[in-house]
């Protein structure tokens, strides 16, 4: 390819529009806005942006396959080249994805400047001028951020609707008289509210060219510490933590990949699927998201725990604090003397140098991975004590060995320091109450004996982060073990290697006896690096991570917190939530609940306007929630959808739903509450529960007053409500 056109002004830049691209393919009811005068200018441009995507993919291509075809290396270097793949990869697959479509809208300026495009990333043409900016790049702000109080320079902004790469519909918002002329939607609030009425899909849709102000400067708020996104249904709080954990990635080194990368933590896996397509949409990969009961392995079979008072007390933050002393039982130094016999003499090992051996463990490095450092204290001490006794006179390496293959001493050593897994350490806590009484003994005997089970394995989701507390505490012993076999077989190449050395080098009849350089370490361990199994990573979302997004923040337990801070070193999280929508109680302000979880620098962001809900469901569900919290945060609706909440029996649902699927066969519809009714292509059937942060056309609440009394009840049928853009349906029992 030759040159690209030159910046807007330029002859070849104006050149482009001879052989126009027809971007704009407008809808037949908006036929005014086709006019040339209002769109000659974005025409030319998209030619213009065309070229430099044709010549922006063969140059990532480029540069992918360069890199692909790097030595792998190792250590720092290949995960440098592996992030370096994945980061062409991830561009490469975007601007695949969308093409001219990467343009969310233009802003035009006050002053002279020229109009700036906006997109999902940033390109440059052949001149390295900027044609398109990205939507995280502090350039881009005013795009989201001008409202008629604060124009933040702007004459007027324009949204593009784009579907299958044509503009079917534009709007442009004014912000100053001067800003009218060329324009031709003047409802600021148009492309945002007809965004609102769509229909909606089995996944969250892309709403980036239609973030708010308001959403807009939470995404854009720093890192560090505790930012709360504190707002009621339909406030775009899932939104904001998407969008917000792809602009940290952007923009914050903090929160470089190099450095941990974001975790995002949702509630439940419906909700997962569901905003699964949201971060690759914003050329985002740099985000793991999972489930709380994704970060054990045992998360997966875990069932609900169903004993009010057993989920209490495994809870709370105290209860992870026995994980501690539980791995301490074991390892505590035998107490009586061991004679160890060798072929050269025999050695004795006491209390006290029992003792001495296991202070090598240094504070903070796991168990499992520990008891290498003690046994090789051990091992020391015995040397040492039998060059004092020998003058110096034993093989030092053979008596090494032959401790190594000593059963006695051996044996007495994988009892007082034993190779750990977290189940065994957790599931004996719940059916051994002593070990439970030694471990916790702030409980009191009924506490204990509610904690007691039969299977102490039998996990349920309370059980989650003790065994992840444990499983930090103890290290991987599988990984133990594999490292010492590598290491044998390493040691064992080595000896061989260096047979085969001494070998050449006495065969070595050259004058200058080049072979004697095989004597030097670097070359024996050249030819030996490599040899052994690779080093296993650590699991995906082990961490530790730069920053934590966590949705539905409100439900969070403070042993569930503690998962998170685990992974978390810098304390630096987004958490967002709605304390009316707290199924257990939310008594306390943020402030107060997030310190005693453990988190610090608490700031809170409120959101106040519903976007999602219309204000004929808002105004059935005020009053319902509020009767069991008066001063819940409930935001303000913005819309109505013309259509009133609906009632009517339980055996009404089939009607309900065949009608509504006949009239909207795009629609996407939820039943909650009923256990008979099976899901079905565009209707999804869901408990309350399971339904948080999601969103459906058409919600069918079955039975409300079957949730229950109190906090909970009122809850659930607060959320249920509230997942409906357009029409919600109540049945009830005769």
């Amino acid at each position: 390819m030759g040159a690209l056109p030159q910046g807007p002004g330029s002859s070849a830049y104006l050149s482009v529009v001879t052989d126009p691209l027809h971007v704009f393919d407008l809808d037949p009811q908006v036929a005014a806005k086709a006019d040339p005068a209002l769109i000659a200018a974005d025409e030319a441009h998209f030619a213009l942006l065309s070229a430099t995507l044709d010549q922006t993919v063969a140059e990532v291509i480029r540069r992918r396959d360069e890199a692909l075809a790097q030595p792998g290396g190792t250590g720092q270097e290949a995960m440098d080249r592996d992030l370096e793949v994945r980061r062409l990869s991830t561009r490469l697959s975007t601007l695949r994805r969308f093409g001219l479509d990467l343009c969310l809208g233009k802003m035009v300026f006050a002053d002279d400047r020229e109009p700036v495009y906006i997109g999902r990333i940033g390109l440059t043409d052949a001149s390295n001028s900027s044609i398109l900016r990205d939507w995280r790049s502090p350039a881009a702000e005013p795009f989201f951020g001008a409202t008629h109080a604060n124009p933040m320079g702007l004459l007027s902004r324009r949204r593009y609707r784009w579907h299958g790469g044509r503009i079917h519909d534009y709007w442009d918002e004014v912000f100053t008289a001067e800003g009218l002329a060329g324009t031709a939607a003047l409802d600021d609030q148009s492309a945002f509210l007809a965004s609102l009425g769509s229909t909606r899909s089995e996944r969250m849709r892309d709403v980036l060219s239609t973030i708010q102000a308001d959403q807009d400067a939470i995404i854009r708020a720093p890192s560090p510490g505790t930012l709360v996104v504190d707002g009621g249904p339909g406030t775009g709080k899932t939104v904001v933590a998407l969008h917000r954990a792809a602009y940290l990635l952007y923009s914050d080194p903090r929160v470089d990949r190099r450095r941990g990368g974001v975790l995002f933590v949702g509630p439940h896996e419906p909700y997962l699927a569901y905003v699964s397509d949201i971060l690759p949409g914003l050329s985002e990969d740099g985000v793991e998201l999972c489930t709380l009961r994704d970060l054990v392995p045992e998360g997966a079979a875990a069932v609900a725990e169903a004993d009010t008072e057993v989920v209490r007390l495994k809870s709370s933050a105290r209860m992870i604090a026995a994980i501690e002393p539980a791995v301490g039982l074991y390892e505590e130094p035998p107490t009586v003397r061991l004679r160890v016999e060798t072929p050269w003499l025999d050695l004795e090992i006491g209390p006290e140098e029992w003792t001495e051996a296991f202070q090598a463990a240094e504070s903070g490095v796991p168990h499992n991975e520990a008891r290498d450092d003690v046994l090789e204290a051990l091992l020391d001490i015995l040397l040492d004590s039998a060059t004092d006794q020998t003058a110096g006179g034993v093989p030092l390496a053979a008596l090494r060995r032959s401790l190594l293959a000593d059963d006695g001493l051996m044996r007495t050593f994988n009892r007082a320091w034993p190779l750990l897994e977290a189940d065994y350490v957790v599931g004996t806590l719940w059916s051994v109450p002593a070990y439970l009484r030694r471990c916790a003994p702030w409980l009191g005997p009924d506490e204990v004996r509610v904690l007691q089970r039969a299977e102490g394995s039998a996990w349920t989701d309370a059980d989650l982060p003790l065994l992840d507390a444990a499983r930090l505490r103890l290290g991987d012993a599988e990984a133990t073990v594999r490292r010492r076999r590598r290491e044998a077989r390493q040691a064992a190449e080595r000896a061989e290697m260096a047979e085969v050395i001494e070998h050449l080098i006495a065969a070595d009849d050259s004058e200058m006896q080049v072979m004697s350089m095989l004597r030097r370490d670097d070359f024996q361990y050249t030819l030996i690096d490599g040899a052994g199994e690779p080093d296993v990573r650590a699991p995906r979302f082990a961490g530790p991570f730069a920053h934590i997004v966590v949705d539905e923040a409100q439900e969070m337990t403070d042993a569930q917190w503690q998962m998170l801070l685990l992974r978390c070193p810098t304390r630096s999280f987004t958490v967002v939530g709605d304390r009316a929508q707290a199924r257990h109680g939310f008594t306390r302000t943020w402030e107060e609940r997030l310190t005693s979880a453990g988190l610090d620098r608490i700031t809170r962001a409120p959101l106040t306007v519903n976007y999602r809900t219309p204000e004929e469901i808002m105004a059935e569900a005020e009053p319902v929630i509020r009767a069991a919290i008066p001063d819940a945060n409930v935001p303000t609706s913005i819309r109505g959808s013309g259509l009133p909440v609906r009632r009517g029996a339980i055996d009404e649902l089939g009607a309900v739903l065949g009608e509504w699927e006949s009239r909207h066969p795009d629609a996407i519809a939820c039943v909650i509450g009923s256990r008979s009714f099976v899901a079905r292509p565009r209707v999804r059937s869901l408990t309350p529960e399971s339904a948080k942060g999601l969103e459906f056309d058409l919600v069918v609440l079955v039975d409300p007053d079957a949730f229950g009394d109190g906090i909970e009840g009122a809850v659930d049928r607060y959320v249920s409500m509230t997942r409906a853009t357009q029409q919600l349906v109540i049945l009830t029992s005769p």
